[in-house]
C-alpha cells in the first residue's frame, strides 16, 4: 500500500493511509491476530463472514436485476 505525501502534509497523508487500510480490512486482521484463535472460534467466525457475503451478494443481485 502506498500513499504520497503532497506539501508536506503528512496528517492529510496519514488520513489517506488510514481509510485505505480500513477499506482493505487492515485493522480487523490486525485485533483478530492479536490473540489466538482457536480451531472452533474461527470455523464460526468463517461460516459468519461467508453468511454475510451471501446476503450481501443476494441483496446487489437484488438491486441489479429485480430477483
Amino acid at each position: 500500500m502506498q500513499v504520497f505525501v503532497r506539501d508536506n502534509d503528512v496528517n492529510g497523508a496519514l488520513r489517506v493511509l488510514k481509510k485505505k487500510m480500513q477499506r482493505e480490512g487492515t485493522f480487523r486482521e490486525m485485533k483478530r491476530r492479536r490473540a489466538y484463535e482457536k480451531p472452533s472460534e474461527r470455523r464460526v467466525r468463517e461460516k459468519a463472514e461467508a453468511i454475510r457475503r451471501h446476503r450481501k451478494m443476494l441483496r446487489k443481485r437484488l438491486e441489479r436485476e429485480g430477483y
